[in-house]
């Protein structure tokens, strides 16, 4: 057995994690959010990250200080800069970092942040002294990741078949409709980043495991089992419901959500959609007549063709 050999492997590999080169682009964009929102710090995620593309939708994270915060969270807005002459967009959530290492910590039944930030992310823009925060925060959502994959995976395993089961447990926790297969391509994606990431955070939360060729076992009691499952089947009965009140807020409260919806549209279908006030006010009534505009297009141009 593998004894545990505290945090210091899983702090090395954070560290290097949020170093990742961004694009200086990115980085401005980022550093904006952040002092517009007097944040500690701004993460960098999602596809993006991993092709280094400007196109598209940039996914931030801005974190501020604070108390927790009650009800639900993060607020996500659309955001548009022009940088370098050209204009940059990107999905911004926003929430207290107090908040986020909470969820972090798996203390809360939500279990998107952990399962978001498991996987790779970059510290685009902090102030001085917020690194050390993040860090631990990044951390906690490793180990709480990997908890859950030592009681949902198999007895023995690869790395792989263990992050397989979790991402696989957590889509059918949430609303997502994703194809099958794809927690492999996350695995494909991230692929340096997940590679000992499991051994590293098993031993920083105390998991001891055996290793052999490749396989992993982690050696949890019957009674650690159990509670973990029991914690788990909480958050799955748990997950839904919180996604669809999630959702209908963000209907509404989805700040720049008609410009997002017009943008989309027009990258899709190549029509130009124009935004009343009005409608920049009340996305939800804009979007059905964002989207018929769209499927009109679509119908003209398979007639035309």
């Amino acid at each position: 057995m593998i004894g545990t050999k505290g945090g210091q492997e899983l702090a090395d590999r954070i560290s290097a994690g949020l170093a990742a080169p961004v694009r200086d682009e990115i980085r401005a964009f980022a550093q904006r959010l952040g002092r517009s929102h007097d944040a500690l710090a701004v993460l960098f995620y999602g596809s993006n990250l991993r092709s280094g593309s400007l196109e598209g939708v940039l996914d931030f994270y801005v974190l501020t200080d604070g108390p927790r915060e009650k009800g639900l969270w993060p607020r996500v807005a659309y955001h548009e800069m022009e940088i370098g002459g050209e204009t940059l967009r990107a999905k911004v959530a926003v929430m207290r970092l107090s908040t986020f290492r909470h969820a972090a910590q798996g203390r809360h039944a939500d279990t998107t942040i952990w399962a978001r930030f498991v996987q790779p992310c970059a510290l685009a823009w902090a102030i001085d002294g917020a690194g050390d925060r993040m860090r631990e925060a990044i951390a906690s959502a490793c180990q709480t990741a990997a908890r859950f994959a030592a009681a949902l995976g198999p007895g023995k395993g690869t790395e792989r078949d263990f992050w397989g089961a979790l991402f696989r447990a957590t889509y059918r926790a949430e609303l997502r409709v994703e194809k099958p297969g794809r927690e492999l391509q996350i695995l494909d994606f991230g692929a340096e980043h997940f590679d000992g990431l499991l051994p590293a955070a098993w031993s920083a939360a105390g998991i001891g495991f055996d290793a052999d060729d490749g396989m992993l076992s982690p050696q949890l009691l019957a009674t650690e089992r159990a509670a973990l499952i029991r914690r788990w089947e909480n958050r799955r009965r748990m997950g839904k419901p919180l996604n669809v009140v999630r959702l209908l807020r963000a209907g509404t409260t989805f700040e720049g959500g008609a410009r997002y919806l017009a943008w989309k549209v027009e990258r899709h279908s190549g029509i130009k959609v124009p935004l009343t006030p009005f409608r920049e006010r009340h996305p939800l009534i804009c979007a059905p007549v964002l989207v018929s505009a769209y499927w009109r297009e679509k119908r003209r141009r398979q007639k035309g063709a």
